[in-house]
């Protein structure tokens, strides 16, 4: 039965290739999942789709919050509007005020000079009564008749033409003195008149001022609105964002350990084959052998997803360690203004911090973390190296890239940590390489 022999040996040669020679520990574990090109199109065009919706909130939220910013210009311009409406009523009620208290005053010397006049021309009257009746001294036929001398009844005469002359030149200048009052009384109560025209008008344009203030502030109330809402949908649209480009980073993912298991299987078939075949050739093999290395990219990919798990997680100054998030820590500026100090989060070194945790140490200052590893061109630059921003004072902030000009971060104080777009502007020239 040659042929049967002959199956017999195929089938114990491929018994011996398929499982090999005992202790080797070359056994290949099972395959990890292998999504399709469809899958990660899939998910890819699900990611650029947010994006796109991003991108256009975004822009939205930048025309919002300039017309907020010009709405706020305009409250304030209002507010100044209505602090000069509110100055210039109490002029014009300070100035109508004393124009009144001017107008009362006048009135009171008009009527004191009407008084003067009637009580003088009491006094001449009685004067010339008096200078007609017999048995006068002064004013009197009597002072001409006991004149001692011609000479001294015309000095008598001078007496009397004088006191009454003097009597009737008072009384003019009474009378002029009681037109200038009158005058001086009606320009008071004109002046009054006008001092209180013009408080009307201040009091008017005070009430408009104010109308201009109430309806500019419920302008940026209502853009203020808009404006939070656009800024949760901007959010809520980034939170699908961010769960999207982790699908796919996902899902590469999976296709990196596959393509790596398949290569690492192909080496081990290709072993078991090599041992089979010197087993069979009667030279033995070697009893044991080193494992080979492990996927080269399992390490960036645990780095990856440990710093994607933490999307959405708030920026805290100071905050983040091997473990996690921690609480953030005083600054004495912005931080604190953000109120960092009360947050558990992470800042964007304590993010790479925990990212790479189990692979390396890092320390918590991103300069010193530019130069932790091996410095590549960017023009190099692959998933999984660090990004750097910085210039001649120093390097202040640091970023995770993810390939496809894509970035995971924790941007600054009020944000959160999330996958962003690879921003040129102040980049440092190299890459840091911690792995690979």
């Amino acid at each position: 039965m040659p042929c049967a022999r002959r199956g017999l040996s195929v089938s114990t040669l491929t018994l011996v290739i398929l499982f090999g020679a005992g202790g080797t520990g070359l056994a290949a574990p099972p395959p990890p999942p292998n999504p399709s090109d469809s899958e990660i199109q899939a998910g890819k065009a699900d990611a650029n789709a947010k994006a796109g919706e991003v991108g256009r909130l975004t822009n939205q939220l930048a025309q919002a919050e300039q017309k907020l910013s010009q709405l706020q210009d305009d409250v304030e311009l209002k507010q100044e509007e209505a602090n000069k409406a509110l100055v210039d009523l109490q002029t014009a009620q300070d100035a109508a005020t004393q124009a009144e208290n001017d107008a009362k005053a006048a009135r009171t010397e008009a009527d004191a000079a009407s008084a003067a006049i009637e009580q003088a021309r009491a006094d001449l009257k009685t004067f010339a009564a008096a200078s007609f009746q017999q048995g006068s001294t002064v004013g009197s036929l009597s002072a001409y008749l006991s004149a001692a001398s011609p000479k001294d009844m015309l000095a008598r005469a001078q007496l009397l033409d004088a006191v009454g002359g003097d009597r009737l030149n008072a009384l003019d200048r009474l009378q002029q003195a009681q037109t200038e009052k009158s005058n001086k009384d009606a320009a008071a109560r004109k002046a009054a008149e006008i001092a209180r025209q013009k408080q009307d008008a201040a009091r008017q344009a005070k009430s408009s001022a104010d109308a201009a203030q109430t309806a500019a502030e419920r302008a940026q109330d209502g853009q203020a609105a808009q404006n939070t809402q656009l800024e949760k949908n901007k959010s809520d649209v980034e939170q699908q964002l961010y769960a999207a480009q982790a699908k796919v980073s996902g899902l590469q993912g999976q296709r990196q350990r596959y393509d790596d298991w398949l290569a690492q299987k192909q080496r081990e078939d290709e072993e078991r084959a090599r041992q089979a075949a010197l087993a069979s050739a009667g030279g033995g093999g070697p009893s044991g052998g080193a494992a080979p290395p492990g996927p080269a990219g399992s390490s960036i990919e645990a780095v990856i997803a440990r710093a994607l798990s933490k999307l959405g997680m708030p920026y805290a100054w100071g905050g983040g360690n091997a473990s996690g998030a921690t609480r953030g820590i005083r600054d004495g500026g912005v931080a604190d203004r953000y109120g960092d100090y009360n947050k558990i989060g992470f800042d964007c070194s304590g993010l790479m911090i925990y990212a790479f945790a189990g692979v390396r140490s890092l320390p918590h200052y991103s300069g010193y973390q530019y130069s932790s590893g091996r410095q590549v061109p960017l023009s190099r630059m692959r998933r999984g190296d660090l990004l750097f921003w910085g210039g001649p004072g120093g390097i202040h902030h640091v970023a995770l890239y993810l390939g496809g000009g894509q970035m995971v971060e924790a941007p600054q104080s009020g944000l959160r940590v999330r996958v962003a777009p690879v921003r040129y502007g102040g980049i440092m020239p190299y890459a840091t390489r911690l792995v690979g």
